[in-house]
């Protein structure tokens, strides 16, 4: 009986997909390598174990993983500080952390990373990218320093002027950019071929022909870049790599998950398992460490072109693996031709591929809280280093969702003696929105009825300037019915808080304070203090 005609269907677009995929690979890894100052060959060894060994893992069935221009700075100020053998042992025990988290089914709280952190956090690491290869575009040496790389820009911009040899580089480069730009907007059976590559190899191909003075790729060959070694474990005695690998993990981990999220929105195959898939990912980060290699992640630039090119099943990731690994063994003189200017200049249009330029305008008309934490977490991460920047972005997202839910109202009525209850002009909102203050419901309470308060919503040691500063304003001289029936959570410090002031106010006035309070627990709610007491 022949075979269905289906498999081999998917067969074929899953190897043309493969193809396309490798494609766009190829550059990104040697560039990636470079600019994180390892052995460009390095970045080959990520891509072939993303497609080889996770891309035959279960998680996702669509997504491509290996070496990614987000982990670029952070993989870049590892190799500064403690060399290759470090980045090793740094990557393998980032990637067993990544498994263990993966087995113990903490994959799906990753994604309960706001938004707003991972952008911003995208969002520093591309100002970084940009901002160093900008040099390289010059063939001028980098800063190491973050602000270091903004603070010398008029220096570099002078090296420009003053040596021709910098010119020629920065012409190759920005020629490179000129030429994956206008790829971008040629009609679609033309794009097939990624833009990136096509940039690169003309850009190798000017370059020989013209004999230009510019710098091109060292190349060692594989196993000669490789350092395998079963970890450095004396390292982790270093406070230091500890908090890289911390960074490590919640970088790669948050990136390979926010894409994986972002893939399944683009297919209608299997939904990605984040638990399996933060297992495969920490399995080929583990490889990568013991090789020597650079760290993965799940890239949503390679893994949107996979979808897009056609692929069907996880096959075409294997495979796009498989054609790394037969360019690396085959012909890795190929990659010595490819001028440091034109790879730069890909990471600089990766870098600004990594900028919310189209979403912080809308965020910021929308949810202007969302774009302050993007904006903050990026500047941490240029002014300090990674892990700080997004301990920085992470504990201000905190801080703003507990303002946001905290909201309370405190409505005060003036009650005559006869008649219906009147609602005075007394509702206490936020202030910082305008809202009328407690004084504006006291000013006109002179009748000799009770006074009826009544807060609402969520009260939390937040909003006790605007409970008290309410409270404090009303007429001493008057009862107080304080209704807490519309409280949805009251904490520790606003029940002790409405315990002195019921406290105070009965002592010093010799008028009760009535509380109206719902059935729960005494602890869970104000006491009652009459004026006898």
């Amino acid at each position: 009986m022949s075979p269905p005609a289906l498999p081999w269907r998917t067969l074929r677009a899953d190897l043309s997909a493969s193809v396309v995929v490798f494609l766009v690979a190829l550059p990104l890894c040697v560039g990636i390598a470079v600019a994180s100052g390892v052995p460009a060959e390095l970045g080959l060894v990520t891509g072939i174990v993303g497609g080889l060994v996770v891309g035959f893992m279960p998680g996702s069935s669509m997504q491509v993983s290996g070496p990614a221009a987000g982990l670029t700075v952070l993989v870049a100020e590892a190799v500064d500080r403690y060399g290759l053998a470090g980045l090793g042992t740094i990557v393998l025990v980032a990637g067993l952390l990544q498994v263990g988290l993966g087995l113990l089914r903490l994959g799906r709280w990753f994604r309960a990373i706001t938004v707003s952190v991972v952008q911003g956090m995208l969002a520093g690491i591309g100002l970084l990218l940009i901002a160093g290869q900008l040099y390289v575009l010059a063939g001028v040496a980098a800063p190491h320093t973050g602000p270091g790389k903004f603070t010398g820009l008029p220096g570099l911009v002078g090296e420009v002027v003053t040596s021709a040899q910098a010119r020629v580089s920065l012409a190759v480069g920005v020629a490179t950019i000129a030429v994956m730009v206008g790829w971008d907007r040629l009609p679609g059976r033309l794009r097939t071929v990624p833009g990136a590559l096509v940039a690169v190899v003309a850009a190798a191909g000017v370059t020989a022909a013209l004999g230009l003075p510019v710098d091109t790729i060292e190349v060692e060959g594989l196993l000669a870049a490789m350092q395998p070694s079963l970890g450095h474990w004396g390292t982790l005695a270093d406070v230091g790599v500890l908090a890289t690998i911390a960074t490590f993990t919640l970088v790669a981990s948050a990136e390979s998950l926010f894409s994986a999220a972002a893939v399944d929105r683009l297919h209608r195959g299997p939904r990605t398992d984040f638990d399996r898939e933060l297992v495969a990912q920490g399995t080929g980060n583990t490889i990568c460490g013991l090789l020597g290699a650079l760290p993965m992640t799940a890239v949503i630039v390679r893994s949107s072109a996979n979808v897009r090119a056609g692929a069907r099943t996880k096959a075409s990731r294997v495979l796009h693996g498989l054609w790394l690994l037969l360019f690396a063994a085959a012909a890795p003189g190929l990659i010595g031709l490819m001028p440091l200017p034109a790879l730069a200049a890909v990471l600089v249009h990766a870098g600004v591929k990594l900028l919310p330029l189209r979403a912080l305008p809308e965020l910021w008309r929308q949810h202007r809280g969302e774009a302050v934490v993007l904006a903050v977490t990026a500047l941490a991460i240029l002014t300090t280093d990674m892990f700080t920047g997004v301990l920085v972005g992470l504990g201000l997202a905190v801080v703003k969702t507990a303002w946001e839910i905290s909201h309370v109202r405190v409505t005060v009525r003036d009650v005559p003696v006869a008649g219906d209850p009147a609602e005075r002009d007394a509702t206490v909102a936020d202030p910082a929105a305008g809202g009328p203050t407690g004084r504006d419901a006291a000013a006109g309470d002179a009748g000799p009825g009770p006074v009826e308060v009544a807060i609402t919503g969520n009260a939390t040691f937040l909003r006790l300037p605007t409970i008290l500063t309410t409270l404090n304003d009303l007429p001493a001289d008057r009862t107080v019915r304080l209704d807490l029936r519309g409280l949805r959570h009251v904490d520790h410090a606003c029940r002790t808080a409405l315990d002195t002031w019921i406290e105070t106010h009965n002592r010093n006035a010799g008028v009760s304070v009535h509380v109206v309070a719902p059935r729960p627990a005494e602890d869970d709610r104000p006491r009652t203090v009459d004026a006898a007491d």
